[in-house]
């Protein structure tokens, strides 16, 4: 056999580095910088190598309570991923049934993935903006002045825009658990009924564990979609921002590199939730070959 690599070979690689660094290579630059010495500044050549700016970081930046912003979206992130998952799955459980319009309601469901970010956004502030406007009125037609002058909104962290995060995150979970029952074996299920489970001892025991790696990447996905979501977010958030939104908004006010360095933090935390699904999914793999082992 001729081993010999010719060029289109040399060719190919040379473009996959070349896309690699396209893709990495802005990521790359920023961790590079917010490690500088306190007399750096936002472009090369560094200044000195230090912790120095994720000190200035936990300090505070100007007005911003980073730390405040940080739980916010941590929380926010949780409740999506946790909504996510739950709605994912369950409604993959029910297009499993012939039902008459699945059709429709599935590319209703995924068609906000389609429609620009920005727009979203500000149909959910809208909509909202409108129930306001009709609670205000209900409020003044019942008599209820006090809660009539005491209103505000109803826009909110876990009203307005967890419902615009969902309009991104939920069709890639639909997506994804859409593709899993396709290829899912009904043999498997129908075994456990025949052996006198109930429905729900075997989803719990037979569906789940088989389902469990892409239950987990579904909620990966809705973490970091969430953990680094703008746009849909920017106009139907309230009055509290995410971190995002905050970082989004220093980009135009700080000259250091402390924003270097809340990049650094922010990348980490979604690349250390991808480390912890491919874990818990190389985990699940683990204990059903070791289920399939005593088995045997």
């Amino acid at each position: 056999m001729n081993d010999k690599r010719g060029f289109s070979f040399y060719a190919l690689a040379a473009f996959f580095a070349l896309f690699l660094l396209f893709l990495y290579g802005p990521t790359i630059t920023i961790f590079i910088l917010s490690f500088q010495g306190p007399e750096g500044g936002l472009t090369f050549p560094m200044r000195g190598v230090s912790l120095h700016w994720f000190s200035k970081l936990m300090e505070g930046v100007g007005v911003v309570d980073i730390g405040a912003a940080f739980m916010r979206s941590l929380k926010l992130g949780l409740l999506v991923t946790a909504l996510t998952v739950l709605l994912s799955v369950s409604a993959a459980l029910a297009f499993r049934k012939r039902m008459r319009g699945a059709n429709v309601l599935f590319y209703v469901a995924v068609a906000s993935l389609i429609m620009p970010s920005i727009i979203v956004s500000l149909g959910v502030g809208l909509s909202f903006r409108l129930l306001d406007t009709a609670l205000k009125f209900l409020f003044d037609w019942a008599g209820w002045t006090g809660m009539s002058e005491s209103f505000t909104t109803t826009m909110g962290l876990y009203t307005s825009a967890l419902g615009a995060q969902l309009t991104w995150t939920l069709p890639f979970g639909l997506l994804v658990m859409f593709a899993v029952f396709n290829r899912f074996n009904s043999a498997y299920e129908e075994a456990a009924l025949d052996l006198g489970a109930t429905p729900w001892q075997s989803f719990r025991h037979v569906v789940l564990p088989l389902i469990a790696p892409s239950v987990v990447g579904v909620g990966m996905f809705g973490f970091t979609l969430s953990w680094d979501e703008i746009a849909r977010s920017s106009q139907a958030i309230g009055d509290l921002n995410t971190l995002p939104l905050e970082l989004q908004g220093l980009t135009t006010t700080v000259t250091t590199p402390v924003i270097y360095a809340l990049g650094t933090l922010t990348t980490a935390i979604s690349f250390l939730v991808v480390g912890l699904a491919i874990g818990i999914m190389a985990l699940v793999r683990r204990r059903a070959r070791g289920r399939k082992l005593q088995a045997t």
